[in-house]
């Protein structure tokens, strides 16, 4: 193999006689429909390998595009989102993908998959970055440290509407009933709130003790993707907004990604239980055939709820390529050296903590 120039990473692999030869290269702007075909029909490809998701984050948070494209001649044959950043910790590093739950390379047969990879360790080398980090949700069999931080949950949607109570476990089924007959809860859907997400977004942010994503990270992916693929739907109690969530479509899945709650609304309301219930069942009515409901910390008071709700944990398989890093990378919610700056930030003056987030969030990834 042979890599180009940094600016454009390019990689070949020897062939068999009439044997087309493989070439790894930087993505570019000409390949952005048939790549985004490539990863709809590919059965690992997700949301975050689209173009469109490395576009919006480059876009809000300057992160530099290093795609990179698998091509047999002119036919495509495989994909892998990348892009360069800073960490919290400031250091530079490659994700797969930044802000996204899911990563790493996709191709049509394993050698595509792994020259992807090899071309993404060599361009980490190249860059001197701190660490290559490969988002792959089922396990990709390589010789990578790994992760077992995070779990997914992920699970069938039935047929009818009215059979999602049925998924949920009694206590939970019973909230999510309580919710809609004793207090009236109603879900409706309007890209409009989005303002109502941000600020309850940002309200459990500052209560958990991290900083929240901007107005702008929303904004953006409301412009970078259609009204087809992108939902935010509004939870109301007599009128007054009390949850939200902003969900994506990938092919047949509904995906849960963002979402807010007003504080006590769980508590007094089963806000949550109901919001998810009842976005499951407008899935089911618009024709989804799975409920993707993301990533959660293993242990924490998400990754509970969602298995309250019936979901059933799967373990992420995260990878890294250490270069100038020795360790993988630490600072993360579950650290306890950062429960002291945790427990500062819910202290922080609400504006205080909004624009210090408008900073922060570049480094979140």
């Amino acid at each position: 193999m042979k890599m180009m120039q940094e600016a454009s990473p390019r990689v070949t692999t020897d062939s068999q006689p009439n044997e087309v030869a493989l070439e790894v290269r930087a993505s570019k702007t000409s390949d952005d429909s048939a790549r985004d075909e490539f990863v709809r029909a590919h059965s690992r490809g997700s949301f975050f390998h689209l173009r469109g998701w490395t576009r919006f984050v480059g876009n809000v948070h300057g992160h530099r595009q290093r795609d990179l494209l698998a091509w047999r001649g002119d036919k495509l044959v495989g994909v892998l989102p990348l892009m360069e950043g800073r960490g919290m910790d400031l250091r530079r590093q490659l994700i797969s993908a930044p802000y996204a739950v899911y990563g790493g390379a996709i191709a049509e047969d394993r050698g595509s998959e792994l020259a992807l990879l090899d071309s993404a360790k060599e361009l980490a080398r190249s860059l001197g970055v701190g660490h290559l980090e490969l988002r792959y949700r089922k396990d990709p069999e390589i010789e990578l440290p790994g992760s077992d931080l995070y779990a997914t949950f992920i699970r069938d949607l039935p047929d009818e509407p009215g059979d999602i109570l049925a998924l949920m476990p009694k206590k939970a089924r019973a909230e999510a009933r309580k919710a809609r007959n004793r207090y009236g809860l109603e879900l409706s859907r309007g890209v409009w709130y989005v303002d109502d997400l941000v600020r309850l977004f940002f309200q459990n942010k500052q209560a958990l003790g991290s900083p929240a994503l901007p107005h702008a990270h929303f904004r953006a992916i409301l412009e970078e993707f259609d009204e087809e693929h992108i939902f935010v739907h509004l939870v109301r109690r007599r009128g007054t907004p009390i949850a939200a969530v902003m969900s994506f479509a990938f092919e047949d899945t509904l995906i849960a990604y963002y979402a807010g709650t007003q504080p006590g609304a769980d508590r007094e309301f089963s806000a949550s239980n109901y919001m998810y219930m009842a976005l499951q069942e407008w899935g089911v009515e618009h024709g989804f055939k799975k409920f993707d409901f993301c990533r959660s910390r293993q242990g924490s008071g998400a990754f509970r709820f969602k298995e309250h709700q019936g979901f059933t944990a799967q373990s992420l398989n995260y990878r890294y390529f250490l270069v100038k890093r020795k360790n993988l990378p630490t600072f993360t919610p579950s650290n306890s050296r950062t429960a002291f700056l945790r427990k500062t930030w819910t202290k922080l003056p609400s504006w205080i903590a909004r624009r210090a987030s408008n900073v922060l969030s570049h480094y979140l990834s």
